[in-house]
């Protein structure tokens, strides 16, 4: 059975483990970062974590949709969607 995934609070006290600080300067740091990932992909940049990935934004383009209840074809607008590509040292740590 799967882990349930780490929440902030949990992010937040291992961080402030690993950093040897107090929880306020982790969260500070975490929500920090976040921000900072959120301004660049939104404004159509790339942000790389080192050892973790690639977060960025990639355009889709208008296409045709079928509405699964109905069978109806539809017509989608053109949209952006995030995308985050795993760094090959993570994918290592996880499968070695």
């Amino acid at each position: 059975m799967a882990q349930k995934p780490m929440t902030k609070t949990q992010l937040v006290a291992a961080l402030a483990d690993e950093l040897g600080s107090d929880k306020k300067a982790a969260a500070a740091a975490l929500d920090a970062v976040s921000s900072v990932v959120s301004k660049e992909v939104a404004n159509g940049g790339a942000v790389t974590l080192p050892g973790i990935g690639k977060v960025y934004c990639r355009e889709r383009p208008e296409r045709m949709v079928r509405n699964p209840a109905t069978g109806e074809q539809i017509k989608k607008d053109a949209d952006k969607v995030v995308k985050v590509t795993i760094a090959k040292a993570l994918k290592d740590s996880v499968n070695g």
